[in-house]
């Protein structure tokens, strides 16, 4: 209008031509002629009247043209329009094409365009991120918690509450466990996500210390357990940057969604389990999913089902099962230890730093992005060993077992096994054993087994009891002795002149 007012000016007051005019107000000579004539139809002259505003001033020179007996077009319905935007590969144009196909003869594009964002504007006054259907989840804990009461003990315990939202459809899921600890963190994505029946492409998160092991507006290093249940799922793991809470804004906005629909109304309630308690969280949860929208049409549990579950990925087969992720380095005896229980691990990475992901039932061994070992969870003390992980020398001693050794020498021969029986009855200590075992091995393959079973028959006989005695016997070639010669005589000391025990009184 300002414009207008000038040319009406330089016109009337200055007389000026309508090129001049043009050439001074940078406009085109045919709109100073089109605004002198609608000024010349409306009779209005220069100067205009003071009480002439500039909505006055463009109704008078742009009247409303109502065409008599003619219809209104059909108008879309822009609630509807606006949420299927959200779907994935919707645009204004096929949408605009799907409304001329219901109403022939409707709005064209270019004014479709422009009266959606009419609409777009009555919603909230704010930079609106787009969320395409089934892409995002977020999640955050509420800040009250809940007390529960112990029905036993009495003991007051206070529960965590955990809310995610999806970006698309507004659906909200809570629950409530105790701690914000990693494992009631990744317990409740994998319960969310079976809630929801299918997975969302990313979760964004905060910087709790559950999600994010080192926080940072550009690489933020995100926990490895929680990364491993992402990576389960086919998801990324989003987390918001330090101190901005509009890059989260849907499930803040959730949160308190959340603790005045759900947790106001269940203040004065006294529940004495944590089961109890999302119990009703899950009952009210309902009734906040089924509210319909103020300006859209449905409600989240609709938008759900319409928009985001079609979108989002399907669940893997099994869920996730709970791993921690540790650093440790490889003693010198080439095992690591979880729970004070030790592990083996392949010698040759004695020394080196591993990596271990540790569940209720297996411990793995990771070394450059492959798994060198698996064990399952021991108890107490006892070591948990793979034979396979020992250099060959530590491998015959440190599985040595008496029953394995007693199973050979009944294989060599029975004497062998009777010496052997004998001498582990008189051992003291493991390596005693072991060493009487490796001899004797060695003496069979020296002399043969056949030997072996004699030398320790006559071992026996004579009441020899250690290999030594056993080697002795074979070098000098007394098992091959008949046994007639193999006894020694004693010597007669029958004679006159021996005196006797008398002669000493």
């Amino acid at each position: 209008m300002r414009k207008i007012r000038a040319v009406l000016r330089l016109h009337y007051e200055a007389h000026q031509s309508r090129r001049s005019i043009a050439r001074s107000l940078g406009m085109s000579r045919d709109a100073v002629t089109d605004y002198l004539t609608r000024a010349a139809a409306a009779k209005l002259t220069w100067p205009l009247p003071a009480s002439m505003d500039d909505a006055e001033l463009e109704r008078q020179l742009f009247p409303l043209v109502i065409t008599s007996g003619a219809k209104r077009k059909a108008e879309p319905n822009w609630a509807e329009i606006h949420q299927e935007l959200k779907r994935k590969g919707a645009t204004l144009q096929v949408l605009h094409e799907e409304y001329l196909a219901a109403h022939p003869g409707g709005i064209g594009y270019s004014l479709f365009c422009e009266r959606h964002r009419e609409f777009a504007t009555t919603l909230k006054r704010y930079m609106r991120q787009t969320y395409v259907a089934g892409e995002r989840v977020f999640v955050d804990y509420a800040g009250p918690t809940m007390v529960v009461v112990d029905r036993v003990s009495g003991a007051i315990r206070y529960a965590q509450i955990f809310v995610g939202v999806l970006g698309a459809s507004n659906y909200i899921y809570a629950e409530a466990h105790w701690t914000q600890s990693l494992p009631d963190w990744i317990a409740a994505h994998v319960r969310m996500f079976e809630h929801f029946g299918a997975v969302p492409s990313v979760v964004v998160c905060d910087n709790l210390k559950s999600a994010v092991t080192k926080a940072s507006r550009t690489e933020p290093v995100v926990n490895a357990t929680y990364q491993a249940m992402a990576d389960h799922y086919g998801s990324v793991i989003l987390p918001a940057r330090a101190r901005k809470p509009k890059d989260k804004a849907k499930v803040e906005g959730s949160v308190l969604i959340v603790e005045r629909w759900i947790l106001f109304r269940l203040r004065k309630r006294v529940f004495t389990s944590l089961g109890e308690l999302n119990e009703a969280i899950r009952e009210l949860l309902v009734d906040v999913n089924a509210r319909p929208f103020r300006k859209l049409s449905g409600c989240r549990q609709s938008a759900l089902d319409a928009i985001d579950r079609p979108a989002m990925r399907t669940l893997p087969a099994s869920p996730y099962e709970y791993a921690e992720f540790h650093k440790v380095r490889v003693g010198m005896d080439y095992r690591v230890e979880v729970d004070s229980c030790p592990y083996s691990v392949p010698f040759q990475l004695a020394g080196r730093e591993v990596e271990l992901r540790v569940t209720a039932a297996t411990v793995e061994i990771l070394h450059g992005g492959k798994r060198v070992a698996s064990h399952a969870r021991g108890t107490g003390s006892v070591p948990v060993i793979d034979e396979q992980h020992l250099e060959a020398a530590h491998r015959h001693f440190g599985m040595w077992q008496a029953e394995q050794a007693l199973e050979w020498a009944g294989a060599t021969g029975t004497h062998v096994r009777h010496f052997l029986e004998t001498l582990l009855a008189g051992i003291k200590v493991r390596e005693q054993g072991y060493r009487a075992h490796i001899g004797l091995k060695k003496l069979a393959r020296d002399f043969g087994s056949d030997r072996l079973d004699a030398a320790c028959r006559r071992a026996i006989e004579i009441g020899a009891h250690s290999v030594a005695n056993v080697r002795s016997i074979l070098r000098n070639n007394l098992d091959r002795q008949p046994a007639d010669l193999q006894e020694p005589r004693e010597a007669s000391f029958d004679h006159p002149n021996i005196r006797g025990a008398h002669y000493y009184h």
